[in-house]
């Protein structure tokens, strides 16, 4: 392991060109190629290639093509568990995805994040990553974009188009840019 993967799994600065990671880009690619082009029948298929491709996938869980990642291995995605058309999940730091979760198209889970104050280290390519974790039994609309370092707790509900810049608690429906707890759920 290179020393920019291990600054990256850390959480440290690292820089996003180093061939290793480079390489691992590539090959998660090369995957996501051959998923992207499945034909509408080839289920088995697409699961073979998840399986290995990312981290972990329990069993049940299915993800449709168009799918995007950076690396895969950093994504674990429990039982049933489901992720509709054009997702993106930039796992730079891990990705943890719960039981029973519906995950709506066009979704991004993104974990990268680039220096704001220090424009001289953003131009030399420096970042860090910070964890994403959806809960168990989490619904989340169409085009949610859930930031670095955000937790969704379990039975929770995300509504359409919000922006998760904070962690959201257990058992709440929470929507907007910023996301924000509208109400609570039994």
């Amino acid at each position: 392991m290179s020393e920019q993967r291990e600054r990256m799994l850390r959480g440290d600065l690292y820089r996003d060109n180093d061939i290793d990671l480079v390489e691992s880009r590539k090959s998660c690619q090369r995957l996501l190629d051959r998923f992207n082009a499945t034909l509408a029948d080839d289920d088995a298929v697409r699961r073979d290639l998840l399986d290995e491709l990312l981290g972990g996938v329990g069993e049940g869980s299915w993800i449709m093509p168009r799918f995007q990642c950076d690396y895969g291995t950093y994504i674990r995605i429990g039982s049933n568990s489901f992720l509709n058309y054009d997702a993106i999940l930039m796992d730079c730091a891990p990705i943890t995805i719960g039981d029973d979760v519906s995950i709506g198209p066009r979704a991004q889970l993104l974990t990268a994040l680039h220096p704001m104050a220090d424009h001289e280290a953003r131009r030399q390519r420096w970042e860090t990553a910070a964890p994403i974790t959806i809960g168990n039994n989490v619904w989340m609309g169409g085009g949610v974009i859930v930031c670095p370092g955000v937790t969704i707790g379990d039975n929770t509900v995300i509504g359409a188009g919000s922006v998760v810049t904070k962690d959201v608690p257990a058992h709440v429906f929470a929507a907007g840019n910023p996301c924000r707890v509208v109400r609570p759920l039994p």
